[in-house]
């Protein structure tokens, strides 16, 4: 005997799977509306991260080919029983980015961090004198990117940020050729107060006059948030200029997910 068809448990089912997908994509990063619905969504594998290498990301046609990392330099300057504390550090790394073509994104990136803040002094134990506070924090992030196919035109990404007590927050961002500016701005899934996890989504969106050309997300939110990395990138963009975009992305992505290792 067939079975009757309940319409109304598909229906319902139906609807759980509508709300799960509104649920899933307010814990992904906001973005503008017209690059979420013409854009490609990547996700984003991590792959593996040896020795002297950046971390081997891949998305859609997009792949770290080859790359090569230098160790941290770190500097501290403090003095005996004095709460400030000065440190210093410094790395540079580079890749080649492919996309499945004749054309490769090859990338050059020095990055710096520069610290000051008061320290509280151990006396004891459990028992510390003074404050923790940050008092100033500099970071200078600059990428060189350029194509095999047209070496002559290189794009610079630079971002600048600045926090702590002495300086308040600060965060600039763009990649440029000299003629054209791309505006690099920070995003998260908590934008419009939409994601009441303790740690939101976090990740970059492009903007050039108005127009938002791509998005990556580099952390996921809340307690499992780390490799759930994601691309959005503008379908009907320039080859070409899609693979400089993406090699933006990914040094992006190096120095996030590093950053974030490093405070675990």
């Amino acid at each position: 005997m067939m079975k009757k068809f309940n319409f109304s448990g598909y229906l319902f089912g139906v609807l759980l799977l509508f709300v799960f997908n509104v649920c899933a994509q307010k814990k992904e990063i906001v973005m503008d509306d017209n690059l979420l619905a013409g854009a490609e969504k990547l996700k984003v594998k991590m792959g593996s991260q040896w020795m002297n290498k950046i971390w081997k990301f891949k998305f859609g046609n997009y792949e770290v080919l080859d790359s090569k990392s230098g160790w941290a330099t770190t500097k501290s300057n403090s003095k005996l029983f004095s709460l400030k504390v000065q440190s210093e550090s410094g790395q540079k790394f580079s890749f080649n980015l492919g996309n499945k073509t004749k054309d490769t994104a090859v990338v050059n990136v020095v990055f710096s961090i520069k610290t000051e803040e008061l320290q509280a002094i151990p006396i004891f134990s459990n028992f510390y004198v003074g404050p923790n506070v940050l008092l100033k924090e500099s970071q200078n992030f600059t990428g060189f990117i350029s194509t095999t196919s047209d070496v002559e035109d290189t794009w610079v990404l630079i971002m600048k940020l600045s926090e702590g007590s002495e300086v308040g927050y600060e965060n600039d961002a763009f990649l440029t050729n000299g003629e054209r500016t791309i505006t690099i701005l920070p995003t998260s899934s908590n934008k419009y107060g939409e994601d009441s996890r303790e740690y939101p989504a976090l990740g970059y969106e492009f903007v050039e006059k108005e127009v938002s050309l791509c998005a990556v997300q580099y952390y996921g939110g809340g307690a499992f948030g780390y490799n759930k990395n994601i691309v959005w990138l503008k379908s009907d963009l320039d080859e070409r200029f899609k693979l400089i975009l993406a090699a933006a992305m990914t040094s992006l992505l190096q120095k996030e997910v590093t950053q974030m290792a490093d405070i675990d």
